[in-house]
Formats: structure tokens, sequence, C-alpha cells
């Protein structure tokens, strides 16, 4: 055979392999509103980008029918491309190649790309679409997902890893987008869930759908386990290009610069009229923050889970920060168990990726309650807390209004290694709010009063006066300066200028072992 010739074969066995599961599958998955597994790659990657590895892989299996079907990757797409001009590696499963389940051949495939990842110190991104292990292979492919979910372990805090959902996700399989840093679904079209809807009712008796049970309005909603929901998978896969503007490749890379041409010395008038008068009315918090970085843009995680704290990325002068806020618009802006834990895996994340943490705060407390206590408040507050301590990266407060108790503690106080933390005169730092600590201060004088409602009001102001400020905490230092709100923005980005040099190490240690 001549080279031409060879070179004939090389195209026709191309082509084949870039048919998955033939156009009769494809056709079905774009009539499900879908993409193909390479559509998707495609989209995700920059134009002419996306180089791809083992192409010709087919699986070894010839059990129950298994030997008379060999297509060309066995339902994985595997390489790397750039996006923005930056190294990725992919894998995108092809549901119309045995419903994208994975197995022996499958699993080595994805493991190799991962390898090549934390090798090359670059984000590995998984478009996720299978109907779970292969049952023709048994403990094979079960061991392809334990082989994966090793290396998930492994790039932790190494690289980043980001999960796509683009279909059912089932068992098992769950397990590796839990473990990556971010999980993308689409609504109407993605689902997780460790059992259907089917065994659920046989060992529950519970009627319930595939959506309800494990859609991506559940899980961005309720259970927190996704961290984005998207309306479409062109939305979903764009949204993962916007993030990696605000996160490194990897754990020893500088975060990107944002490309804003907002001015850093840059006030604000509308900053001074955002915090009630009244401290016990709300106010969204959304506004102060886009006020504050750059060009007003905010990339939230987890925006519609424990809404009572805000998590996102945003640059502040070009350089990436990663925002955590109390919302006020939201119980009050309380820490509860949800938004404990939310903020603290976010807190890992940015302290892991290099990225500045900056906090702002309005908190009354952690939320009370009989429900609260006996689901663990306690360890899963102490996580929040945890995570503060823990970092290194700079860290930078804002106290906007409310600062009370444990709390105050816990939102990147000063004593918890806080770099710079800044109040404005709305600023109210006490162990609890000034009706609160009279009640308890003076019970009895206020009882035995002629006029209790009077002594009560005159008590209350006078707390007001003394504790319910910055300039208590500013005298010993516990607050660095009490700022015009209009400054805000400037003096975060004077600061983030003045800590890039930043060093600072925890003790030496195999880990940590945190409230989990």
């Amino acid at each position: 055979m001549s080279m031409r010739e060879k070179l004939d074969l090389l195209e026709r066995r191309r082509a084949e392999s870039e048919l998955g599961g033939g156009a009769d599958k494809l056709k079905a998955q774009h009539a499900k509103g879908k993409l193909s597994a390479r559509e998707r790659l495609d989209v995700l990657l920059d134009e002419g980008s996306f180089v791809e590895l083992d192409r010709f892989v087919t699986h070894r299996s010839s059990d129950f029918g298994l030997d008379r079907q060999r297509p060309y990757g066995d339902g994985v797409v595997t390489g790397y491309g750039r996006i923005d001009g930056k190294l990725v590696y992919v894998f995108s499963q092809d549901f119309t190649v045995f419903g994208g389940s994975l197995s022996e051949a499958h699993a080595a495939k994805i493991c190799k790309v991962m390898d090549l990842a934390v090798q090359n110190g670059a984000p590995v991104i998984g478009l996720n679409d299978s109907g779970g292990a292969r049952i023709q292979e048994g403990v094979v492919s079960l061991g392809g997902y334990a082989d994966i979910f090793l290396r998930n372990t492994l790039a932790s805090g190494v690289v980043p890893q980001i999960s796509a959902i683009l279909g059912p996700c089932a068992g098992g399989a769950v397990y590796s987008p839990a473990i990556t840093d971010f999980v993308y679904m689409v609504q109407d079209t993605s689902y997780m869930f460790v059992t259907g809807p089917n065994v659920v009712k046989t060992v529950t008796h519970e009627d319930v759908t595939m959506e309800r049970l494990g859609g991506a309005s559940t899980h961005g909603e309720v259970s927190g386990v996704s961290h984005f929901t998207m309306r479409s998978e062109l939305e979903c896969l764009e949204g993962i290009r916007a993030l990696l503007r605000f996160i490194p490749s990897n754990n020893v890379d500088a975060p990107p610069r944002g490309r804003g041409t907002d001015p850093a010395g840059r006030r604000d008038e509308a900053l001074l009229d955002l915090v009630p008068d009244n401290a016990n009315k709300p106010y969204d918090m959304h506004d102060v923050l886009r006020r504050v970085v750059d060009d007003g843009e905010l990339l939230e995680v987890q925006r519609d889970y424990a809404q009572n704290i805000i998590c996102a990325f945003a640059h502040l002068g070009g350089r990436s920060v990663g925002i955590v806020a109390n919302q006020p618009a939201v119980l009050a802006g309380v820490l509860d168990i949800n938004a404990s834990v939310k903020a603290a895996r976010f807190i890992r994340f940015c302290d892991a990726f290099n990225i500045p943490i900056v906090t702002f705060e309005d908190v009354p407390g952690f939320l009370p309650g009989v429900a609260q206590e006996h689901g663990g408040i306690i360890k899963h507050g102490a996580k929040l807390l945890y995570a503060y301590c823990e970092a290194t990266v700079p860290k930078l407060t804002v106290i906007t209004r409310k600062a009370y108790g444990g709390a105050y503690d816990v939102m990147s106080s000063k004593h918890i290694r806080g770099d710079l933390n800044l109040a404005w005169p709305t600023a109210e730092i006490a162990v609890m709010g000034p009706k609160g600590a009279v009640e308890i201060l003076f019970k009895k004088e206020i009882a035995e009063a002629a006029d209790p409602q009077a002594a009560m009001d005159a008590r209350v102001a006078e707390y007001t006066d003394k504790f319910a400020n910055p300039y208590v905490a500013a005298s010993r230092g516990y607050v660095d300066d009490v700022i015009d709100p209009r400054d805000t923005r400037p003096r975060l980005i004077d600061a983030l200028e003045m800590l890039q040099g930043k060093r600072a190490s925890n003790p030496p240690k195999k880990h940590g072992c945190i409230p989990l």
C-alpha cells in the first residue's frame, strides 16, 4: 500500500471516528436540544485550537455482543485546546456511543488528559453526558471511575477542575463532578442523582420526577451541588469561558488581569446613601459591590443557593478577587448552615489559587433555632471560620454596618489574619445589637422603672452611642481605618497593590482537620 493509499485510509478512519454513534443517534441528540460531543468542544474552545488525543482508542471487551461494536473513541472525545489563548485539557462524553457509558478504555482516556493537566499546570474541563458505568464490563468500569476519582482528588488545589453536566449523571458518576471545583448544569436537560426516581420509589415509596429529584434547579437552589445554572448548553459553555477570565491556570500562577478600563481612583457618590439610617432596614449588597468593582461586573457563584451570602469573582484595578459578602436583603444577612458551607468552599478555592479575598460585612450573627442547632450549625459555622483562618492570600474586609458577636470574628476579622480591615462610619461592631444587649444588661432596672419603654429607649441610646460604632474597635487597632464610603474602591485597589508581595504560610503539616 502506497503512502497516498495509507493517507486515504487514515482520512476514512478519521471521518468514521467523528460520526460517533451514527447519523441517526446524532439526529436524536439534536432533537433533545443537545449538541454533540464535538460540537460542544467547538463552542467551548478557541476556533481551530482543539487537538484530539486517543481518537482511535477502542474498548477491549467481548461480552454481551460488545465484540461486534468497537467504535473509535469509545464514547468520549479527549484532548487539549485553548480558551482566550489559555491552555486547557478537555474531555467530552458522547452519548451517541453506548449512551456515553464509561468503560475501562473510556476511563483511561480521561485519566490521560487529567494527568497531562496536572503535569503541565492547566485547567481540566469535563463535559459530562453519560448513562454511567458500562454494565457489560462489570467491575472494570467501576475501577475506571475510581481511577478518575483519585486523580480528581490529587489534582484538587493544583489545577482548576470544571464539570459541565450536559445530560444524565447518576450513581458513582456523580462523585467526580462533586470533587471538582465548579459544576455547571443546564435547565431541563441536566440531571444528577445517586439513585434515580425508580429506585427511590421502590425503596422509600416516594414518587418524584427526575427534574425534582436531581434537575438543575434542584441542585442550584436546594442542595447546592451545582454552582451555575444555565438556560442552554451554549450559555453553559460560554459561562465556562467567562469563568476562566478570573482564575489562574494552576496554583503557582497569578490570576489573569481584567480587561476593564474603570479608573482605579473612581469614587461613587451613590455609596453614601445605600446603607439605611435605620439599622433594621435591609438593602441589597449587590448594589454596593457593583459600584466598587471594575465596570460593575460580578461573576456570582451559587447565585440561587444560600442567598444570605454572596460569593462572586470580580476585578479590582484589573486584579482578580474573590468577594464574600453578607446579604442584608435575605434573612438580614445572618450566617446559617448553607451560607457557611457555601462561603467556606469558595474561600478555600480562592486561597488555593492565589486569588485575594475581599469581604463585605453586614452580619447580625448566626441564625438561631432548633433546626440549625440540630443540623450542626456549630460544626458548619466552624468550616467558614476554619477557611478564613487557614487562608494566606491577601484578605481585605469592609464593614458596612453590623458586625455582631461570633460572626464578627468569623468574617475575616483582624484577629484571624485579616490584612486590612476597613469600616464605614455606619459600622456597628459589638457583641450584639443594642436592644438585645440592653435587655440582658438592664433587665431588672427596666422592669422596675416607672416607664419601662422610656427606660429601655434611654439605655438603647446610651449603648448605641458607646458601642454601636466602629471607633471602639478602631481604638484597639481591630479596624485599620474608618473611611468615607466613596473611597472604598480606591482604598481596596491601593491595598491590593500594597499586598501583592505578601508571603505567609501555615505550620508544616500533612493537612489540617477541617470540621467536616
